[in-house]
């Protein structure tokens, strides 16, 4: 039974190393080795059933890339083409965003709040019009021949700064007509938010009644960001909320392979651009009709976005539709303000319900502490007062196990040709000694989904990204520079080791030593929060176990390895 017992922890051992060696493959483009993520029914196109009239052109086709004119929309007369194209930049105190006076898109966003890893450090940028990353936020009009995201646009004059004592800066772009409609764009930042308030203003100069459609979308190329770490790839691509759905994402692959499956109509929710940490999303308000969509656009680019009626424009008349776009970090209060549902970019998977608690608790002692690597120290330290219980019964079994293993050992050394009679010798002394040799088995699988919900939470919070700690560690969310957490943690997973009691079987006495070493490497390439968040949780449960083992009469000692 002693045998079960470390051939358990083991095989639960092993399956972490599986479950790691799938996120690998897939982090290197890969399909996944173990666990293939099953395929999605294919799904029409958002606007596939729309009317065959050119005149009304599909959500598909309305919604182009910014290197390509939209089908089924007219060209822009002459003198809007020839109005002078430049860039407008807007500076709030945590957004920079450079906007294209074609179309008045978004085309370049650095949060100034957080810097890259770059020397000297940059703000990170997310939105991107460049020869290596495009990202950019589109809007226009479809349904007939109206202004798009290619419609060159005038740009009112005003403020491009947020002056101290203001509260908000606006820059306004204005379309020629086309097909005698006018679309007006106003961009609202406000201070200190991350979301910016994108006024559509829809004005008929036409003789005739107009019934416009409006279409916001995020355009990315397919490449990851760059937070990525070595064993760990978060989700990056598009994703789409509804109350009916909840949220789905969507994988680059799935769209080239023309197998997207989303909620396509609700009257709320939103469309998103995810990667480690950060995230973009169209936001309208609640009960606004509209139409999802998440397809490519190009070469390795691809679009999500929303589509809206803007409903019967008579001639002289002008209709609004207000949205916003997000564009900033992934904390969670702030995006539960945002909207309803937009904090699930920030994605936990199936340990959701775990996670959310424990980043409660943790930023709340940031709260309190105010540096994140002693927040997460202190972290741990109430998860083993919270298991105290469950590590006690553990650690009382594995130290009655070693006050009877020389017994253990006598008899298997007697008894070595005769294993059914060794079986029921070790079965009648674990009967005598009341010795359970499951009983510090289950206290661990108990405590396994908590401690791997905490590893989402500290690899996914973007608090910890660029936190410093003491001394060396300036920054938790990459490894250890001088490697010397790992180091100490290797040293303490060996120590550990040691205290445990030795297997009878010599090949398991030998993986005993060599599994923490294998498992040990691969903390040197994890960031130094997760390294930490391990070190203090083997400190405390090397004192733990020393403490039973001394309060039962167990005399610590150390068993070290044997190869021979």
């Amino acid at each position: 039974m002693n045998d079960i017992r470390r051939t358990i922890l083991w095989v639960i051992f092993a399956f972490s190393l599986v479950l790691l060696w799938d996120k690998w493959q897939v982090h290197n483009g890969h399909k996944a080795t173990f666990f293939p993520v099953p395929e999605q029914k294919a799904a029409q196109p958002a606007g596939a059933a729309a009317s065959a009239d050119a005149s009304v052109p599909t959500a598909s086709a309305a919604v182009g890339s910014g290197a390509a004119d939209v089908p089924g929309a007219t060209p822009a007369p002459a003198a809007a083409v020839a109005a002078p194209r430049q860039d407008v930049v807007i500076t709030s105190d945590v957004l920079r965003l450079t906007f294209d006076s074609e179309g008045g898109s978004l085309k370049h966003a650095e949060l100034l709040q957080y810097f890259d890893k770059s020397e000297p450090p940059r703000p990170v940028v997310l939105f991107d019009d460049s020869a290596t990353h495009k990202y950019l936020g589109q809007t226009g009009l479809i349904g007939g021949t109206f202004p798009t995201h290619k419609t060159a646009m005038t740009v009112q004059p005003g403020e491009r700064e947020l002056k101290d004592g203001q509260d908000s800066v606006q820059v306004r772009f204005e379309s020629a007509e086309v097909g005698g409609v006018k679309l007006v764009k106003t961009y609202t930042i406000k201070r200190g938010a991350y979301d910016v308030t994108v006024q559509h203003d829809v004005v008929n100069n036409s003789a005739a009644a107009v019934n416009p459609r409006l279409y916001m979308q995020l355009v990315r190329d397919g490449s990851e960001s760059g937070d990525q770490t070595p064993f760990y790839s978060t989700f990056t691509g598009p994703a789409v909320y509804t109350p009916e759905k909840k949220y789905q994402k969507v994988t680059f692959k799935d769209i080239e392979n023309n197998k997207v499956s989303v909620e396509k109509t609700s009257n709320s929710g939103y469309v998103a651009m995810v990667q480690h940490y950060f995230a973009s999303a169209w936001l309208l308000p609640d009960d606004t009709q509209r139409e999802n969509f998440v397809n490519k656009v190009g070469p390795n680019l691809y679009a999500a976005g929303v589509i809206t009626p803007v409903g019967t424009v008579a001639p002289g008349q002008t209709k609004s539709v207000s949205a916003r776009l997000f564009a900033g970090p992934q904390i969670e209060p702030m995006l539960e303000a945002e909207a309803p549902g937009l904090e699930l970019v920030k994605d936990y998977g199936w340990l959701t319900i775990l996670a959310k608690p424990l980043y409660w608790l943790l930023s709340k002692l940031h709260g309190f502490i105010g540096n994140w690597g002693w927040s997460i120290v202190a972290l741990v330290l109430l998860l083993k007062i919270a298991f105290y219980w469950f590590n006690a019964k553990a650690y009382s079994s594995m130290a009655k196990m070693k006050a009877i293993n020389p017994r253990i050992q006598e008899m298997r050394e007697r008894l070595k040709d005769k294993p059914q009679q060794m079986q029921q010798e070790m079965m009648r002394i674990y009967r005598e000694e009341k010795v359970n040799p499951m009983g510090g088995c289950l206290p661990i699988l108990i405590q396994m989904p908590v401690f791997m919900a905490l590893y989402w939470v500290l690899q996914s919070s973007v608090e910890i990204r660029n936190a410093p700690w003491i001394g060396w560690i300036h920054d938790l969310s990459v490894p250890d520079p001088y490697f010397i957490l790992p180091l100490l943690m290797t040293l303490s997973s060996l120590l550990q080791t040691a205290l445990n009691p030795a297997p009878p079987d010599p090949m398991q006495a030998k993986l005993m030593w060599i599994m923490p070493l294998m498992f040990s490497v691969m903390f040197f390439f994890f960031p130094a929060g997760l390294v930490l968040y391990w070190l203090t949780n083997n400190i405390l449960s090397i004192a733990q176990q020393w403490i039973i083992n001394t309060r039962m009469g167990v005399p610590p000692q150390f068993n070290l390895p044997k190869f021979k």
